[in-house]
Parts: structure tokens; C-alpha cells; sequence
């Protein structure tokens, strides 16, 4: 397993594995602490782990956490999706910028989102799996989300949007969601 900086979005790094495959199939690490060490990151860190199956054109997101935020590793371990991260941070280097990724379940990669980036993604297939590993249990209080078709965003996802959640449909803009920060409200 090999890591990547993420150019677009400072301190995020996409883990590329190494998978062993043969006539069964195949065989792949897709966490390895050492790795996760080998970039900064504490690999005991992260204490959660969810999954999600979205089928194909649905989109998740754009969703982040207020109050310390939330760092996750996430993976596509079946089909592919269109996986998107902005940095939200005010002080970073790389504040709203924007990187795209196409996760899936051929390639294991797993790319770590640092707390204070928006998240989200769209299944590129009849069925993707996508898995979550978080760094501090989720507290639906602190849930954030930003509009996935926000123009100032410029996201172009490469489907027809097929199904949202209520909440991702109802999601304010980013301008909006920039503004609360401002005035202090926490979402």
C-alpha cells in the first residue's frame, strides 16, 4: 500500500493497495497503520465505522460536521462512484479547493477527507458499496450539509442525479452555510 498527497486539498492523501489477484479473485490490505503513521496520521484514531449502498445516479452529500469536524477514511469496496472533497477550512492553504476521485471497488483505494472538508459522492454503478471509518462517534447535532448542485461549486457529476436524501435536497448554499460560520451559528 502506497500514499499519495492530494494536491487540491492540504493534508488529505488518497491509499492506493497493492491487490494480489488470480484465478479466485483477488487479495488486498486496505488499511495498514504503518501507512496511515507513515503520513501523520494515527491510525487509533479513528473509532467508527459505517457503510452505505447507494445505487446507481443516486448522490450523497455534500455533508461535513461543525465543532471540531470529522476526519474518515472512505473506500469504495463495490462498483464506483464519483467521490468529491472541499476544503472548508479557513485557514488552509488549499481553502476552497476542490478534488475529484474515482473510487471503486476494483482499485480499493481509500482516501482520507481531514476534519473541516465537505464530502460526498455519486454511484457510477447499479450498486456501490462505500465505506466510512470515522474519527469521533457521529453526533447528528453537528451535521452540516451543502448544496451538491451549488453553482458557486461548479460540481459537474457525471450522472443524471437519480435520488437525493430530503436533507441533501433541502441544503443551503455554500454561501449560506459560510455565513452561519461567520455569525457563529454552529451549522
Amino acid at each position: 500500500m502506497k500514499a499519495k498527497k492530494v494536491p487540491q486539498i492540504a493534508g488529505a492523501h488518497l491509499f492506493e493497495p497493492t491487490p494480489h489477484a488470480d484465478a479466485r479473485g483477488f487479495f488486498c490490505r486496505t488499511f495498514d497503520a504503518d501507512v496511515i503513521r507513515s503520513v501523520g496520521l494515527d491510525p487509533a484514531a479513528f473509532v467508527q465505522d459505517s457503510v452505505s449502498r447507494s445505487v446507481r445516479g443516486v448522490l450523497r452529500g455534500l455533508h461535513l460536521r461543525s465543532g471540531a469536524g470529522e476526519a474518515k477514511l472512505v473506500r469504495c469496496s463495490y462498483g464506483r462512484i464519483f467521490d468529491v472533497v472541499v476544503d472548508l477550512r479557513p485557514g488552509s492553504p488549499t481553502y476552497l479547493g476542490r478534488a475529484f476521485f474515482e473510487l471503486s471497488g476494483e482499485t480499493q483505494a481509500t482516501l482520507y477527507v481531514p476534519a473541516g472538508c465537505a464530502h460526498g459522492f455519486q454511484s457510477l454503478t447499479d450498486t456501490s458499496d462505500v465505506s466510512y471509518r470515522i474519527d469521533r462517534p457521529h453526533d447528528p447535532a453537528e451535521d452540516v450539509t451543502i448544496a451538491f448542485d451549488d453553482p458557486d461549486l461548479g460540481i459537474d457529476w457525471p450522472l443524471p442525479v437519480t435520488s437525493v436524501s430530503e436533507r441533501d435536497r433541502r441544503a443551503p448554499s455554500l454561501a449560506e452555510v459560510l455565513k452561519q460560520r461567520e455569525e457563529g451559528s454552529p451549522k
